[in-house]
Protein backbone atom coordinates (compact mmCIF):
# COMPACT_ATOMS: atom_id res chain seq x y z
CA UNK A 1 0.00 0.00 0.00
CA UNK A 2 1.41 3.22 -1.41
CA UNK A 3 2.31 5.80 1.40
CA UNK A 4 4.14 9.07 1.49
CA UNK A 5 6.61 10.61 3.14
CA UNK A 6 6.42 13.84 1.20
CA UNK A 7 2.43 14.70 0.88
CA UNK A 8 -0.84 13.57 1.74
CA UNK A 9 -2.07 11.14 -0.79
CA UNK A 10 -5.91 10.97 -1.42
CA UNK A 11 -8.61 8.17 -2.12
CA UNK A 12 -12.23 7.69 -2.10
CA UNK A 13 -14.37 4.80 -1.43
CA UNK A 14 -14.86 3.33 -4.65
CA UNK A 15 -17.89 3.57 -6.10
CA UNK A 16 -18.48 6.53 -8.90
CA UNK A 17 -21.65 7.80 -10.55
CA UNK A 18 -22.13 5.18 -13.28
CA UNK A 19 -23.18 6.81 -16.90
CA UNK A 20 -26.85 5.96 -18.44
CA UNK A 21 -25.10 3.44 -20.83
CA UNK A 22 -23.66 1.09 -17.97
CA UNK A 23 -26.80 1.60 -16.14
CA UNK A 24 -29.34 -0.13 -18.92
CA UNK A 25 -26.48 -3.04 -19.08
CA UNK A 26 -26.74 -3.19 -15.41
CA UNK A 27 -30.41 -3.62 -15.13
CA UNK A 28 -30.78 -5.88 -17.81
CA UNK A 29 -28.17 -8.11 -16.60
CA UNK A 30 -29.84 -7.63 -13.03
CA UNK A 31 -33.17 -8.60 -14.34
CA UNK A 32 -32.08 -11.84 -16.29
CA UNK A 33 -33.25 -10.06 -19.54
CA UNK A 34 -31.09 -11.16 -22.42
CA UNK A 35 -28.24 -9.56 -23.23
CA UNK A 36 -25.33 -9.61 -25.04
CA UNK A 37 -22.16 -10.43 -23.26
CA UNK A 38 -19.61 -9.39 -25.41
CA UNK A 39 -21.42 -5.95 -25.59
CA UNK A 40 -21.65 -5.98 -21.84
CA UNK A 41 -18.10 -6.67 -21.60
CA UNK A 42 -17.08 -3.95 -24.06
CA UNK A 43 -19.64 -1.10 -22.47
CA UNK A 44 -17.54 -1.96 -18.84
CA UNK A 45 -14.13 -1.75 -20.52
CA UNK A 46 -14.90 1.70 -21.64
CA UNK A 47 -16.97 3.13 -18.80
CA UNK A 48 -13.45 1.94 -16.53
CA UNK A 49 -11.30 3.71 -18.83
CA UNK A 50 -13.27 6.75 -18.83
CA UNK A 51 -13.97 6.96 -14.95
CA UNK A 52 -10.23 5.81 -14.57
CA UNK A 53 -8.76 8.97 -16.27
CA UNK A 54 -11.71 11.29 -14.44
CA UNK A 55 -10.26 10.17 -11.06
CA UNK A 56 -6.84 11.13 -12.09
CA UNK A 57 -7.64 14.47 -13.65
CA UNK A 58 -9.84 14.86 -10.27
CA UNK A 59 -6.23 14.69 -8.37
CA UNK A 60 -6.73 10.96 -7.06
CA UNK A 61 -4.00 9.02 -6.51
CA UNK A 62 -5.39 5.77 -5.63
CA UNK A 63 -8.30 5.18 -7.77
CA UNK A 64 -10.56 2.10 -8.38
CA UNK A 65 -13.19 0.79 -11.10
CA UNK A 66 -15.83 3.12 -9.84
CA UNK A 67 -17.59 -0.19 -9.29
CA UNK A 68 -19.25 -0.01 -12.82
CA UNK A 69 -19.74 -3.48 -13.38
CA UNK A 70 -21.69 -3.75 -10.31
CA UNK A 71 -25.68 -3.56 -9.47
CA UNK A 72 -24.10 -2.41 -5.60
CA UNK A 73 -21.81 -3.06 -3.60
CA UNK A 74 -22.90 -6.39 -2.25
CA UNK A 75 -25.78 -7.96 -4.30
CA UNK A 76 -23.42 -8.52 -7.17
CA UNK A 77 -22.21 -11.77 -5.62
CA UNK A 78 -25.13 -13.53 -7.39
CA UNK A 79 -23.57 -13.33 -10.43
CA UNK A 80 -19.99 -15.13 -8.93
CA UNK A 81 -21.37 -17.54 -6.89
CA UNK A 82 -24.48 -20.42 -6.56
CA UNK A 83 -27.33 -20.73 -4.18
CA UNK A 84 -28.56 -17.06 -4.72
CA UNK A 85 -31.89 -16.46 -6.30
CA UNK A 86 -33.92 -13.05 -6.90
CA UNK A 87 -36.90 -13.02 -4.60
CA UNK A 88 -38.97 -10.25 -3.60
CA UNK A 89 -39.11 -10.00 0.61
CA UNK A 90 -39.36 -7.48 2.65
CA UNK A 91 -36.39 -5.27 3.92
CA UNK A 92 -35.43 -4.37 6.53
CA UNK A 93 -35.72 -0.58 7.22
CA UNK A 94 -33.37 1.78 9.09
CA UNK A 95 -34.58 2.49 12.26
CA UNK A 96 -34.10 6.25 12.13
CA UNK A 97 -36.34 7.06 9.19
CA UNK A 98 -39.13 5.13 10.71
CA UNK A 99 -39.00 7.03 13.34
CA UNK A 100 -39.40 10.15 11.16
CA UNK A 101 -42.65 8.50 8.78
CA UNK A 102 -43.39 11.29 6.80
CA UNK A 103 -39.57 12.05 5.93
CA UNK A 104 -39.07 8.37 4.68
CA UNK A 105 -42.00 8.66 2.64
CA UNK A 106 -40.87 11.90 1.03
CA UNK A 107 -37.47 10.38 0.18
CA UNK A 108 -39.37 7.29 -1.48
CA UNK A 109 -41.82 9.85 -3.40
CA UNK A 110 -38.44 11.84 -4.86
CA UNK A 111 -36.94 8.46 -5.68
CA UNK A 112 -34.37 8.48 -2.98
CA UNK A 113 -34.85 4.62 -2.15
CA UNK A 114 -32.50 2.49 -4.88
CA UNK A 115 -34.30 0.18 -7.28
CA UNK A 116 -32.08 -3.47 -7.34
CA UNK A 117 -33.65 -6.83 -6.99
CA UNK A 118 -32.24 -8.45 -3.84
CA UNK A 119 -30.74 -12.42 -3.84
CA UNK A 120 -32.00 -14.85 -1.51
CA UNK A 121 -29.95 -18.00 -0.73
CA UNK A 122 -31.48 -20.95 -0.99
CA UNK A 123 -29.01 -23.34 -1.96
CA UNK A 124 -25.40 -24.13 -1.28
CA UNK A 125 -22.93 -21.08 -1.83
CA UNK A 126 -20.16 -22.14 -4.06
CA UNK A 127 -18.33 -20.82 -6.95
CA UNK A 128 -20.31 -20.24 -10.12
CA UNK A 129 -18.16 -18.17 -12.46
CA UNK A 130 -14.85 -16.13 -11.77
CA UNK A 131 -14.85 -14.51 -15.02
CA UNK A 132 -16.99 -11.49 -13.89
CA UNK A 133 -13.93 -10.77 -11.67
CA UNK A 134 -11.31 -11.55 -13.59
CA UNK A 135 -12.33 -8.81 -16.68
CA UNK A 136 -12.76 -6.29 -13.67
CA UNK A 137 -9.50 -7.04 -12.99
CA UNK A 138 -8.02 -6.61 -16.44
CA UNK A 139 -10.13 -3.89 -16.72
CA UNK A 140 -8.53 -2.08 -13.95
CA UNK A 141 -5.18 -2.72 -14.34
CA UNK A 142 -5.84 -1.33 -18.05
CA UNK A 143 -7.22 1.72 -17.13
CA UNK A 144 -4.62 2.22 -14.03
CA UNK A 145 -1.95 2.06 -17.16
CA UNK A 146 -3.55 4.17 -19.48
CA UNK A 147 -4.77 7.04 -16.61
CA UNK A 148 -1.07 6.99 -14.68
CA UNK A 149 -2.49 6.29 -11.60
CA UNK A 150 -0.46 6.14 -8.77
CA UNK A 151 -2.00 2.94 -7.41
CA UNK A 152 -5.51 1.02 -7.18
CA UNK A 153 -7.63 -1.06 -5.40
CA UNK A 154 -11.14 -2.81 -6.25
CA UNK A 155 -13.91 -3.32 -3.75
CA UNK A 156 -15.49 -6.65 -2.55
CA UNK A 157 -18.29 -7.40 0.02
CA UNK A 158 -17.55 -8.47 3.54
CA UNK A 159 -18.94 -12.17 4.47
CA UNK A 160 -20.71 -9.68 7.34
CA UNK A 161 -22.02 -7.29 4.91
CA UNK A 162 -23.67 -10.80 2.47
CA UNK A 163 -25.16 -12.43 5.36
CA UNK A 164 -26.81 -9.56 6.69
CA UNK A 165 -28.47 -7.99 3.78
CA UNK A 166 -29.18 -11.02 1.54
CA UNK A 167 -31.87 -13.54 3.48
CA UNK A 168 -30.67 -16.96 4.34
CA UNK A 169 -33.31 -19.55 3.36
CA UNK A 170 -30.67 -22.54 2.91
CA UNK A 171 -28.26 -22.90 5.58
CA UNK A 172 -29.28 -24.30 8.92
CA UNK A 173 -27.76 -21.55 11.32
CA UNK A 174 -26.78 -17.55 10.26
CA UNK A 175 -23.04 -19.43 11.39
CA UNK A 176 -23.24 -21.67 9.16
CA UNK A 177 -24.23 -18.86 6.12
CA UNK A 178 -21.84 -16.20 6.76
CA UNK A 179 -18.66 -19.50 7.40
CA UNK A 180 -20.01 -20.53 3.19
CA UNK A 181 -19.83 -16.94 2.16
CA UNK A 182 -15.85 -16.73 4.01
CA UNK A 183 -14.94 -19.40 1.90
CA UNK A 184 -15.61 -17.84 -1.33
CA UNK A 185 -15.12 -14.78 -0.95
CA UNK A 186 -11.74 -15.96 0.31
CA UNK A 187 -11.25 -17.35 -3.41
CA UNK A 188 -12.17 -13.34 -4.43
CA UNK A 189 -10.16 -11.51 -1.72
CA UNK A 190 -6.95 -13.66 -2.84
CA UNK A 191 -7.22 -13.03 -6.59
CA UNK A 192 -7.89 -9.68 -6.44
CA UNK A 193 -4.76 -9.06 -4.27
CA UNK A 194 -2.57 -11.71 -6.24
CA UNK A 195 -3.00 -9.54 -9.46
CA UNK A 196 -1.30 -6.85 -7.69
CA UNK A 197 -4.03 -4.42 -6.86
CA UNK A 198 -5.19 -3.25 -3.35
CA UNK A 199 -8.24 -4.99 -2.05
CA UNK A 200 -11.05 -3.26 -0.51
CA UNK A 201 -13.01 -4.73 2.17
CA UNK A 202 -16.51 -3.01 2.25
CA UNK A 203 -18.09 -3.69 6.00
CA UNK A 204 -21.14 -1.80 6.62
CA UNK A 205 -22.21 -4.55 9.10
CA UNK A 206 -19.92 -3.29 11.73
CA UNK A 207 -22.01 -0.04 12.06
CA UNK A 208 -24.67 0.38 10.10
CA UNK A 209 -25.96 -3.02 10.75
CA UNK A 210 -26.91 -1.91 14.47
CA UNK A 211 -29.43 0.08 13.27
CA UNK A 212 -31.30 -2.05 10.42
CA UNK A 213 -30.70 -6.03 10.94
CA UNK A 214 -30.29 -5.21 14.93
CA UNK A 215 -32.51 -2.87 15.71
CA UNK A 216 -34.15 -4.93 18.43
CA UNK A 217 -31.95 -6.05 20.20
CA UNK A 218 -29.53 -4.73 22.59
CA UNK A 219 -26.17 -3.55 21.76
CA UNK A 220 -24.39 -6.37 23.41
CA UNK A 221 -25.96 -8.62 20.83
CA UNK A 222 -24.80 -6.48 17.51
CA UNK A 223 -20.97 -6.56 19.14
CA UNK A 224 -21.18 -10.19 19.54
CA UNK A 225 -22.41 -10.80 15.77
CA UNK A 226 -20.01 -8.22 14.51
CA UNK A 227 -17.16 -10.29 16.72
CA UNK A 228 -17.90 -13.31 14.67
CA UNK A 229 -18.29 -11.33 11.28
CA UNK A 230 -14.85 -9.92 11.97
CA UNK A 231 -13.52 -14.09 12.74
CA UNK A 232 -15.08 -14.61 9.36
CA UNK A 233 -13.23 -11.88 7.53
CA UNK A 234 -9.90 -12.73 9.13
CA UNK A 235 -10.39 -16.20 8.12
CA UNK A 236 -11.31 -15.13 4.29
CA UNK A 237 -8.12 -13.09 4.52
CA UNK A 238 -5.90 -15.62 5.79
CA UNK A 239 -3.66 -15.91 2.68
CA UNK A 240 -4.10 -12.10 1.87
CA UNK A 241 -1.21 -9.33 2.93
CA UNK A 242 -2.65 -6.84 5.95
CA UNK A 243 -0.74 -4.44 3.64
CA UNK A 244 -2.91 -4.92 0.61
CA UNK A 245 -6.15 -4.60 2.68
CA UNK A 246 -8.27 -1.54 3.65
CA UNK A 247 -11.60 -1.92 5.18
CA UNK A 248 -14.68 0.42 4.68
CA UNK A 249 -16.50 0.92 7.95
CA UNK A 250 -20.24 2.71 7.02
CA UNK A 251 -22.95 3.87 9.04
CA UNK A 252 -25.04 3.80 5.72
CA UNK A 253 -24.72 6.52 2.47
CA UNK A 254 -27.97 8.07 2.75
CA UNK A 255 -28.91 11.63 4.71
CA UNK A 256 -31.26 10.76 7.43
CA UNK A 257 -31.20 11.19 11.27
CA UNK A 258 -28.88 8.47 12.24
CA UNK A 259 -29.60 9.29 15.60
CA UNK A 260 -29.71 5.58 15.88
CA UNK A 261 -26.32 5.04 15.06
CA UNK A 262 -24.16 3.06 16.78
CA UNK A 263 -20.90 5.35 18.74
CA UNK A 264 -17.77 4.28 17.00
CA UNK A 265 -16.02 3.64 20.30
CA UNK A 266 -18.51 0.98 20.48
CA UNK A 267 -16.98 -0.90 18.11
CA UNK A 268 -13.30 0.77 17.23
CA UNK A 269 -11.77 -2.28 19.02
CA UNK A 270 -13.54 -5.03 16.96
CA UNK A 271 -12.41 -2.46 13.76
CA UNK A 272 -9.33 -2.63 14.73
CA UNK A 273 -8.49 -6.39 14.84
CA UNK A 274 -9.63 -6.75 11.62
CA UNK A 275 -6.67 -7.86 8.90
CA UNK A 276 -6.62 -4.67 7.34
CA UNK A 277 -3.70 -2.34 7.34
CA UNK A 278 -5.67 0.82 6.51
CA UNK A 279 -9.03 1.86 7.96
CA UNK A 280 -11.93 3.92 6.30
CA UNK A 281 -14.04 5.70 7.83
CA UNK A 282 -16.67 8.34 7.88
CA UNK A 283 -15.34 11.56 9.42
CA UNK A 284 -17.02 14.30 7.88
CA UNK A 285 -20.62 14.11 8.05
CA UNK A 286 -22.59 15.86 11.74
CA UNK A 287 -23.48 12.71 13.15
CA UNK A 288 -19.64 10.87 13.31
CA UNK A 289 -17.38 14.59 12.76
CA UNK A 290 -16.64 14.16 16.53
CA UNK A 291 -15.44 11.27 16.72
CA UNK A 292 -11.94 12.01 16.08
CA UNK A 293 -11.49 12.34 19.59
CA UNK A 294 -11.85 8.38 19.67
CA UNK A 295 -9.76 7.57 17.60
CA UNK A 296 -7.15 9.61 19.37
CA UNK A 297 -8.00 8.06 22.27
CA UNK A 298 -8.12 4.02 20.84
CA UNK A 299 -5.03 2.19 20.81
CA UNK A 300 -4.02 2.17 17.29
CA UNK A 301 -1.27 -0.34 16.08
CA UNK A 302 2.07 1.20 15.04
CA UNK A 303 1.52 0.22 11.00
CA UNK A 304 -2.42 1.39 10.63
CA UNK A 305 -3.03 3.84 8.29
CA UNK A 306 -6.09 6.03 8.83
CA UNK A 307 -8.68 6.91 5.64
CA UNK A 308 -10.52 9.38 7.14
CA UNK A 309 -13.63 10.43 4.86
CA UNK A 310 -12.56 14.62 4.01
CA UNK A 311 -15.74 15.04 1.91
CA UNK A 312 -19.22 14.21 2.84
CA UNK A 313 -20.96 11.51 0.19
CA UNK A 314 -24.82 12.69 0.77
CA UNK A 315 -24.51 16.64 -0.44
CA UNK A 316 -24.05 18.43 -2.86
CA UNK A 317 -21.98 21.02 -0.62
CA UNK A 318 -18.61 20.96 -2.69
CA UNK A 319 -16.53 21.16 0.60
CA UNK A 320 -14.10 24.34 0.47
CA UNK A 321 -10.24 23.06 0.60
CA UNK A 322 -9.33 24.83 3.09
CA UNK A 323 -11.86 22.60 5.88
CA UNK A 324 -10.63 19.36 3.69
CA UNK A 325 -7.28 20.57 5.20
CA UNK A 326 -7.58 20.92 8.92
CA UNK A 327 -9.89 17.44 8.76
CA UNK A 328 -6.24 16.20 7.09
CA UNK A 329 -4.15 17.67 9.90
CA UNK A 330 -6.53 16.57 12.89
CA UNK A 331 -6.12 13.11 12.20
CA UNK A 332 -2.25 13.54 11.26
CA UNK A 333 -1.84 14.72 14.80
CA UNK A 334 -2.86 11.49 15.85
CA UNK A 335 -1.35 8.41 13.64
CA UNK A 336 1.57 11.30 12.02
CA UNK A 337 1.57 12.42 8.59
CA UNK A 338 2.11 9.27 6.92
CA UNK A 339 -0.11 7.35 8.06
CA UNK A 340 -2.97 9.37 6.71
CA UNK A 341 -4.52 8.61 3.34
CA UNK A 342 -7.22 11.41 2.44
CA UNK A 343 -10.71 9.87 1.55
CA UNK A 344 -14.34 10.33 1.75
CA UNK A 345 -17.30 9.46 4.00
CA UNK A 346 -18.18 6.73 1.33
CA UNK A 347 -19.42 6.42 -2.55
CA UNK A 348 -20.79 8.22 -5.14
CA UNK A 349 -22.84 5.74 -5.92
CA UNK A 350 -23.54 2.75 -4.06
CA UNK A 351 -26.02 1.60 -6.55
CA UNK A 352 -26.28 1.89 -9.98
CA UNK A 353 -28.53 4.21 -10.97
CA UNK A 354 -29.18 6.13 -8.28
CA UNK A 355 -26.90 8.78 -5.87
CA UNK A 356 -27.31 11.66 -3.78
CA UNK A 357 -24.80 13.62 -5.39
CA UNK A 358 -24.55 14.87 -8.99
CA UNK A 359 -22.08 13.31 -11.09
CA UNK A 360 -20.35 16.79 -11.86
CA UNK A 361 -19.79 17.85 -8.62
CA UNK A 362 -19.10 14.20 -7.36
CA UNK A 363 -15.83 15.11 -8.99
CA UNK A 364 -15.78 18.67 -8.21
CA UNK A 365 -15.61 17.41 -4.56
CA UNK A 366 -12.97 15.13 -5.51
CA UNK A 367 -10.78 17.96 -7.20
CA UNK A 368 -11.42 20.29 -3.88
CA UNK A 369 -10.15 16.75 -1.71
CA UNK A 370 -7.15 17.39 -3.79
CA UNK A 371 -6.57 20.62 -3.46
CA UNK A 372 -7.24 20.18 0.78
CA UNK A 373 -4.69 17.36 0.57
CA UNK A 374 -2.33 19.97 -1.30
CA UNK A 375 -2.86 22.58 0.99
CA UNK A 376 -2.45 20.27 4.49
CA UNK A 377 0.75 18.58 2.87
CA UNK A 378 2.34 21.97 2.89
CA UNK A 379 1.75 23.00 6.22
CA UNK A 380 2.73 19.39 7.30
CA UNK A 381 5.83 19.00 5.79
CA UNK A 382 6.50 22.74 5.30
Amino acid sequence: MKTSSERILTTHVGSMPRPQYVVDQLFAQDADEAYDQAEFDRVMRRAVGEVAAKQVDAGVDIISDGEMSKISYATYIRHRFTGFEIAEVPRATPQDLDDFPAYKQRLAAAGGTPKYHRPVVRDAITIKDLAPLEKDIANLLAAKAASGAAEAFMNSASPGVVAGFQPNEYYASKEDYLWALAAVLKVEYETITQAGLLLQVDCPDLAMGRHILFRDVDTAEFLKAARMQVEALNYALENVPAEQTRLHLCWGNYEGPHHHDVDLVEVIDIVLSAKAQAIQFEASNPRHQHEWKIWAEADIPDDTILIPGALDTTTNFVEHPELVAQRIEQYSAIVGRERVIAGTDCGFGTFAGFGAVHPDIAYAKLRSLAEGARLASERLWG
